[in-house]
């Protein structure tokens, strides 16, 4: 289950990175990116793969938080 939420974060993240290379706001893509962070996320006793998961989940909030960042400037 961890590595399935690992996994469809780097979805939502990559569905962002095209959109907004096309010069689309992405909203879609942000609100199911967000809807996946708020999803517990499973516990793995395996180290090196909750240490991934860390950095994935650390991508998607910094995704996240510059999304609100352009929100509020806008």
């Amino acid at each position: 289950r961890a590595v399935r939420r690992g996994s469809g974060i780097l979805d939502r993240l990559e569905e962002l990175k095209l959109a907004l290379l096309s010069g689309e706001a992405g909203d879609g893509s942000l609100e199911k990116l967000a809807r996946v962070m708020r999803e517990e996320r499973p516990h793995d006793d395996d180290a090196s793969l909750t240490g991934l998961l860390d950095q994935i989940d650390l991508r998607a909030a910094v995704e996240l938080a510059k999304a609100d960042l352009r929100r509020s400037a806008a």
